[in-house]
């Protein structure tokens, strides 16, 4: 992967972080920390990936200027192995040595181990050449008399190649030995991976072995090329016993792969052969025959290029050079969706077991005048009642995301408990008087901001207390009244105590399902002030809302007929 592509997945990894963290159900200080250490790590990770260090064959390509633009589309080939100085003038390991033909580019690898390293140096400069790149192997038989040292050298091959794989790049592999002949320079054998038959490609032209043979123009050109074939079918068996086997060798954590293709060139000369080595040895295994030592031959002109077998490097069209980003950012995407999925599915487990435990609870407890079950049932009573407002507020502003993704079940929640909330009947208490005044004495709490009429959440508590005594007495008339300091202009304050009283009679007509016309609401500003409004505390006393319950017949429609009620006034205040 380039550098850039490095950046954006590190910015998609921190993205998919921050929405999963949002969704987790964290508290609010371990959630900000946790997003502070991703946004931390991604900011580090995307600098350290820009700041990447250049490695020293970086360097010598961009300095040496000898790469194609990056506009070039040819084939590009890394080659090592045998022969380098055979196929590429400057002779010297460390320098850059790069062959052009109308068909492709060939640059030289300077040591079989820094392959990989060289295919990480050539995409950070030409990151199109993603889905061009390949891999040029020569192997020289008549060069080795150590048959471990020469599956060494393979072994270590295979290596490099399976680090480029793992690292996101799939490169072809085409291997090339060349033969000696007097005549036919220039022709080309080639073995196609899982293709047991030679092809022959010259002069433009691909036939078969046996065709090829059969086409010479004379007797003498066809013996010839009888004897090229056996020499050549030699070679291939020597490759298939002692080269294949080692590129191939099953690693577990490397795996080997075939090369693509094996290509046998006819060249002129050859690189000179060293005594004893493994093809002579191998050919005295086979046929008993003892070949003559191979004089030293003068090279007058470079190796042939294997440029008719690079279409067999090609043949399928190569995933693009964002492939591997896109996997890696779709399996990040994937599997921050099933954390959030599954914390989904467990929140919305847990709201449906609280709410269900929440009404077990209320209905557990009896009905009756006892003090104790009274306030069990009230307490019980004001539970629901914040369950209420929660689904309620879910519903109308919609669910957050950690409770969404069609997993949502508080719509089915809602309904039981409002209508919990609205058939709630405390009974009667026995003994009062007609006309008597029955106070509900509640803590002074602040049910909203300074100069403003939302309702705080912490008021759900005190507005359900307030609810039990109003559904005690269903039928009659509940008065609200809103009620300031002295502190502003009288008009203000009679809009803002209006306001006031309009969203305590919305909560009460909302949760308790009481009809609207049970209700009068009034803004009487600071004309009724309990206190002076010289001191603070008596300013505190004066902004209220006070609820009262008027026996008047005939005010609501109501289950019980108000006839048969008791003259019973319920009298709350607000300090707020």
């Amino acid at each position: 992967m380039t550098h850039t592509q490095i950046q954006g997945l590190w910015l998609w990894a921190g993205v998919v972080a921050v929405a999963l963290l949002s969704v987790l159900p964290l508290a609010t200080g371990w959630r900000a920390i946790a997003i502070a250490t991703v946004l931390a790590a991604v900011a580090v990770n995307w600098r350290r990936a820009r700041r990447h260090p250049i490695s020293p064959s970086q360097t010598r390509l961009a300095q040496a200027g000898s790469l194609p633009s990056a506009r070039y589309r040819e084939p590009v080939l890394l080659v090592c192995g045998d022969g380098m100085d055979d196929l590429f003038e400057i002779s010297a390991a460390e320098s850059p040595a790069l062959r052009l033909s109308e068909q492709g580019c060939y640059l030289r690898v300077p040591a079989d181990q820094s392959l990989s390293e060289m295919v990480a140096d050539v995409l950070a400069l030409r990151p199109q050449w993603h889905g061009q790149l390949g891999i040029l192997f020569v192997v020289a038989p008549g060069l080795h008399t150590d048959e471990a040292a020469l599956a060494d050298r393979l072994g270590r091959l295979s290596d490099q190649l399976a680090r480029v794989r793992n690292g996101g790049v799939d490169l072809p592999l085409l291997l090339v030995s060349y033969l000696e002949a007097s005549q036919q320079a220039g022709t080309w054998f080639s073995w196609e991976a899982g293709q047991a038959r030679a092809l022959v490609r010259e002069a433009g032209m691909c036939s078969s072995l046996g065709t090829w043979q059969r086409e010479a123009a004379s007797t003498q050109i066809q013996a010839a090329r009888l004897q090229l074939g056996v020499r050549v079918n030699g070679v291939a068996q020597w490759f298939a016993d002692s080269v294949i086997p080692h590129l191939v060798t099953q690693n577990r954590d490397l795996p080997g792969r075939p090369p693509t293709a094996f290509a046998v060139a006819l060249t002129s000369a050859v690189a000179e052969q060293v005594p004893n080595n493994l093809w002579q040895r191998w050919l005295r295994s086979r046929c008993a025959l003892i070949t003559p030592e191979t004089k030293a031959t003068v090279r007058t002109e470079q190796l042939p290029l294997p440029d008719p077998l690079l279409h067999l490097l090609y043949a399928g069209s190569p995933r693009p050079r964002q492939y591997r980003v896109q996997v890696l950012g779709g399996w990040l995407l994937a599997v921050a969706g099933t954390v959030a999925l599954l914390s989904s599915a467990w929140q919305n487990t847990l709201l449906a077991r609280q709410v269900s435990d929440d009404l077990r609870r209320y209905w557990s407890i009896p009905v009756s005048t006892d003090q104790d079950d009274r306030a069990r049932r009230s307490a019980a009573l004001a539970v629901l009642g914040e369950a209420a407002a929660r689904l309620d507020h879910y519903y109308r502003q919609g669910e957050p995301w950690s409770l969404g993704f069609g997993l949502y079940q508080g719509e089915k929640l809602r309904a039981p408990v409002l209508a919990t909330l609205a058939g709630h009947r405390q009974p009667a208490m026995a003994h009062v008087p007609p006309g008597a005044a029955l106070p509900v004495r509640l803590d002074s709490l602040s049910l909203f901001s300074s100069g403003s009429a939302q309702l705080k959440p912490e008021a759900t508590k005190v507005l359900i207390e307030a609810l039990v005594g109003i559904k005690a007495q269903p039928g009659w008339l509940i008065v609200i009244a809103g009620h300031t300091d002295a502190t502003g202009t009288a008009e203000h304050n009679l809009r803002l105590s209006k306001a006031r009283a309009t969203a305590v009679h919305e909560w009460l007509r909302r949760m308790g399902d009481i009809p609207d016309s049970c209700f009068a609401v009034q803004g009487l500003g600071a004309n009724q002030p309990l206190a002076s409004n010289d001191t603070e505390h008596g300013r505190t006393a004066n902004r209220r809302v006070e609820i009262r319950l008027v026996p008047e017949p005939g005010a609501c429609v109501s289950s019980t007929s108000a006839a048969d009620a008791q003259p019973l006034s319920h009298f709350a205040a607000f300090n707020f």
